[in-house]
């Protein structure tokens, strides 16, 4: 206390010990023995001198005053007291200021001498102090009582030996062996304990002697010994005053746990808790013994090879529906989304708690829950990140607690909240733990190097040592006693200090881990008891009862927040979380435009010999242009979903307590990827588009790239969803994104790849895995067939260019290959590869084009059976029909192109001179019309399973051969794709592709596919290295 607050209390011990008759030797006494217990011997002589001064000038007064009758407090000692109490409001706490009026009294009953003026001063200072009347009424006849006979309520303890007090307190009968009545009080507003006792054998508070009649605080992880042997902890006696005012009534029972990890290390060996409400107990032990393995097993996050845990009967991995909402879990790490305040922090996770609540009441809960924990004046702060920090490290453990305290669990789980903190910090956190046991809640905390006053706030720790081994379960202090013994140490009955009552936890793991010394005094690295040692000790020394199971005993527990609402609030969370980082915005909106300008300006090239204006259609690089679009387009959907997972596992962990809807949450990640990459790949086609001048292309480009970013976005949702580390991510980024590149069908041709992949006919089973292959594909096919300029010339091109190729390439095919057929049929060396090279070929394509022909219908419908026999005659007639579909060909071709020529004309007629020209310059590109008819391949015709096979003007090619209703797969850039037979457009049919490879993602994605193979193999590895 500081001066000023010592001499106030002087002051106060002065007015009331002069009213009446005046001071006393035993008040007097008192007085000394107060300032004693304070300070040193200096002072109390300078305190002592300070109060006689104050209570002088009452004695003069009352010496005037002798023989009169007494009379009520003088006005002036009133108003000294008023302002007394006022300065001592203004510096000590609501607690400090109960043990101040505790004293006052106290100072009464040194010499029981309780008149009416000292009762009016009494009622001033309890007023002034704003004690709870009830608080000031227990108090008051608790420390004047002189028996415990005349107390009479349920704020009251009394342990005794038989039961002859009012049935207002509660009453606990004392063991045969011992004598006397021991009293206990709880003043509920400032949660405060304080014993007395009456009784002839001696008593000790914390290895203290306790004076018969005293009132003392009985605080956090106080023992009370007798010297007949009984004990009574601070733990039983709160569970006392407690078991009448909880709300929840709970058993929690985990019997002969056993757990290995996947390498098959032990984890934990024969664990035993049991536990009911209101109680805290911490987790202690080396690093590596198991800590933290038994708080998931316990919490229910891993499951135990052997043993159950049990809340209320329910087995918690069994029972999951059943025990929804009972248990919290509150990690190390933070829980918090750096770029929400405070308030938004808690607000939405109350959202996701609290499935019928209005707004209002919402925030009204919020607000208090802030408020309970010293938060309320940094709610609008953004909460920040480890190199950002707003708010310090003990307000983030507290704003971690609240987002499980809010919900209210009935068991929590706290891993480590003192990590990293100041001790007043660790203190002010341990001590909200602990105010929620008065609640009823049973919370189990890991803790390392608690300090003293840490240390006793618990009321069990369990100890576990190397190898999972339980070696202590108990109370705390008496863990420090039960050690000693073991170790043989000289003061092992007393585990605090004699002098302050503090206790040193490190004790304990000096003994545990004490190591054999060598000849030469040093350290041998081996311990003097291993664990195996320890634990066997403890299963010999303390016999373990597990409680009752409440089986008809329900807990409520806040209903579930529906799907919807859940989806609603994962969303508004994200977004809001994205909106408050401004880097995050800036980068993600100006990532794609910037892009697509580099990309654009660079390649636009005019390759014209004149030095005119940009042409379109001179563009050598749209090709490319089209091929690194899909490749930024994949890039970003891959970088913008890699750590979307990732970043929130701490916060999923602690959110499948609530069992909350992972449909819901991946819906809502998708959603929000989807609007930004829809956003992005509008950004890079506008700019793109524009300064390279593709018109009329927007929505196909748009549509196309926004479907491959989505698809990227999946990917990235499953890697971050597998993988623990987002380097691992944006490792992985460039590995998924370089075959998509190389099997695009842009940079290598996939008749020139490797024979295991290649497939002659069509595009390669490995290349259709790839989005890329499809986006390709599909705007190539388009921006070449859909064009404005080319839409109304297509139809004729592709008659024109068919029966072109048919002419130049595959009819003279198909006729060299009969010519040599028939002089290996002279020399008799047909074997079947012949027959399906040269013989079958022709027949199916004289079947195919037969109508051209115009043949009789008897004619017609006899050349499959004409065809089934090879023979000259056979052969013969096959070249007599290729003759004839030659000319029939060449002169379609050139109908054609006078049709073509025509429409030219016409349109030029009606638009003006040059108006096709100036049509093609603007919408065709001549490169990429290179690339999707594949003019430039050497070979122009191949044979491939008994058909004839184009190797150039694919894009005028549609599938013909088709195997089955669901068989799509058809050569590159062909222009329609066949499904149940009906021709779709390429385009639209790679944009279904694409959008049902992004719903088959989402399915792996839901299911945790990849992570579940990952876990298969670990579990294989785990069995095959037993």
């Amino acid at each position: 206390m500081s001066e000023e607050i010592l001499k106030a209390l002087a002051q106060l011990f002065a007015i009331i010990t002069k009213q009446g008759e005046g001071v006393t030797e035993k008040e007097r006494q008192y007085v000394i023995n107060n300032f004693t217990q304070r300070l040193d011997k200096d002072s109390v002589n300078e305190y002592i001198a300070y109060y006689d001064e104050r209570v002088g000038a009452g004695k003069e007064r009352k010496q005037k005053a002798d023989g009169a009758p007494a009379k009520l407090t003088s006005v002036k000692d009133s108003v000294k007291t008023l302002a007394i109490c006022k300065k001592i409001n203004e510096t000590l706490t609501q607690p400090q200021k109960f043990f101040v009026l505790q004293e006052l009294l106290e100072l009464i009953y040194a010499d029981k001498n309780y008149n009416e003026e000292r009762k009016q001063i009494i009622y001033t200072v309890s007023q002034t102090f704003n004690v709870a009347e009830e608080d000031f009424q227990v108090l008051e006849k608790f420390v004047l009582s002189e028996d415990g006979l005349d107390l009479n309520s349920e704020h009251v303890l009394i342990i005794g030996e038989e039961n002859k007090f009012k049935e207002e307190n509660k009453f606990v009968k004392l063991d045969e062996h011992s004598k006397g009545t021991f009293l206990f009080m709880r003043a509920p507003s400032v949660e405060v304990y304080l014993f007395r006792y009456f009784a002839e054998e001696e008593c000790t508070l914390n290895g203290i002697k306790i004076e018969v009649g005293d009132t003392v605080l009985f605080s956090n992880g106080s023992t009370i010994k007798l010297k007949s042997g009984a004990t009574f902890f601070y733990s039983d006696i709160i569970a006392h005053f407690l078991s009448a005012v909880q709300e929840v009534k709970l058993s929690f029972n985990a019997i002969g746990i056993e757990y290995r990890f996947f390498n098959d290390k032990i984890g934990l060996t024969d664990i035993n808790v049991s536990e009911d409400a209101g109680k805290l107990i911490g987790i202690m032990g080396s690093s590596g013994a198991g800590k933290t393995t038994l708080l998931n097993v316990l919490s229910g996050s891993e499951r135990p090879n052997k043993g159950a845990v049990c809340v209320n009967g329910l087995n918690i991995y069994e029972d999951t529906k059943a025990v929804e909402g009972l248990i919290g879990y509150i990690p190390q790490d933070d829980l918090l989304i750096e770029d929400l305040t405070v308030f938004e922090n808690l607000y939405y996770s109350a959202k996701l708690c609290f499935g019928e609540i209005s707004r209002k009441d919402l925030i009204e809960r919020v607000n208090k829950t802030l408020s309970d924990l010293g938060l309320s004046h940094i709610k609008d702060l953004k909460v920040g990140d480890a190199l950002n920090k707003s708010i310090s490290g003990g307000q983030r453990k507290r704003l971690n607690i609240a987002l499980e305290l809010i919900r209210e669990p009935a068991v929590l789980f706290v891993d480590e909240p003192t990590s990293g903190l100041s001790s007043r910090d660790s203190e002010n956190v341990i001590d909200l733990l602990k105010e929620l046991t008065y609640k009823g809640k049973l919370i189990f905390v890991v803790i390392h190097q608690p300090s003293s006053d840490i240390y006793k706030m618990f009321d069990k720790f369990i100890l576990l040592d190397t190898g999972g081994y339980q070696i202590f379960y108990g109370n705390p202090i008496e863990a420090i006693s039960y050690f000693k013994q073991m170790a043989r140490q000289a003061d092992s009955q007393s585990g605090y200090c004699v002098t302050c009552g503090n206790v040193n936890p490190e004790q304990l793991f000096d003994i545990i881990e004490e190591q054999v010394v060598n000849e030469f005094g040093q350290f041998t690295g081996k311990r003097k008891t291993n664990p195996m040692q320890w634990y066997n000790s403890f299963k010999e020394k303390f016999i373990f009862r597990p409680l009752t199971d409440l089986w008809n005993v329900h807990i409520n527990v806040p209903k579930k927040t529906s799907r919807l609402k859940q989806f609603l609030v994962f969303v508004a969370r994200d977004v809001k979380a994205k909106l408050s980082n401004k880097q995050y915005v800036v980068i993600n909106i100006l990532e794609a435009p910037l892009l697509a300008f580099v990309l654009a300006f660079i390649i636009r090239y005019n390759n014209t010999a004149e030095n005119t204006a940009y042409i379109f259609r001179k563009n050598d690089n749209i090709p490319a242009f089209i091929l690194m679009s899909i490749v930024v387009a994949l890039f970003m959907g891959l970088s913008v979903s890699a750590e979307e997972i990732i970043k929130d596992k701490k916060i999923l962990k602690r959110e499948q307590f609530l069992n909350l809807s992972r449909m819901s949450y991946l819906f809502s990640k998708v959603l929000i990827l989807f609007a930004l990459s829809a956003l992005q790949t509008a950004l890079f086609v506008a700019v793109g588009n524009s300064i390279l001048e593709i018109q009329g292309m927007f929505f196909p480009y748009w549509l196309m790239l926004f479907t491959v970013s989505c698809g990227a976005n999946l990917i990235g949702l499953i890697a971050s969803s597998t993988f623990n580390s987002a380097i691992t991510v944006y490792i992985l980024i460039p590995i998924l994104l370089i075959p998509q590149m190389i099997l695009s069908g842009a940079m290598f041709s996939f008749d020139k790849i490797n024979d295991v992949v290649k497939n002659t006919s069509n595009v390669p089973l490995l290349a259709d895995a790839m989005i890329s292959r499809w986006a390709y594909e599909g705007i190539s096919v388009h921006q070449f067939a859909e064009n404005k300029f080319n839409q109304r010339f297509f139809n004729l091109e592709q008659k024109e260019h068919i029966a072109q190729f048919n002419t130049v390439y595959g009819i003279p095919h198909l006729r060299s290959g009969l010519e040599q057929l028939a002089e290996k049929l002279m020399k008799n060396k047909i074997d079947q590869k012949d027959i399906n090279y040269y013989y079958r070929p022709a027949v199916l394509f004289v079947r195919d084009y037969a109508k051209l022909l115009k043949l009789p219908k008897h004619e017609y419908e006899k050349l499959d059976v004409i065809f089934t026999e090879l023979n000259q005659n056979n052969i013969d007639k096959l070249q007599y029909y290729l003759a004839q579909l030659d000319e029939v060909l060449t002169l379609l071709y050139n109908q054609t192109s006078i049709q073509k020529d025509n429409l030219v004309t016409a349109l030029d007629k009606k638009y003006g001179e040059g108006y096709t020209l100036k049509l093609k310059d603007e919408y065709y590109n001549e490169n990429l019309a290179e690339y999707v008819r594949n003019v430039n391949n050497a070979q122009k015709a191949d044979v491939y399973k008994g058909r004839l096979i184009p190797k150039t003007e694919y894009i005028y090619f549609a599938p013909i051969y088709t195997h089955g209703m669901l068989d799509y797969r058809t050569h590159f850039f062909s222009p329609v794709k066949v499904m149940f037979k009906h021709t779709v457009p390429t385009f639209w049919f790679n944009v279904m592709t694409i959008w049902f490879m992004v719903l088959i993602m989402f399915i792996m994605l839901y299911f945790d596919f990849y992570a579940r193979i990952f876990d298969g193999f670990k579990k294989l590895k785990k069995l095959i290295n037993r």
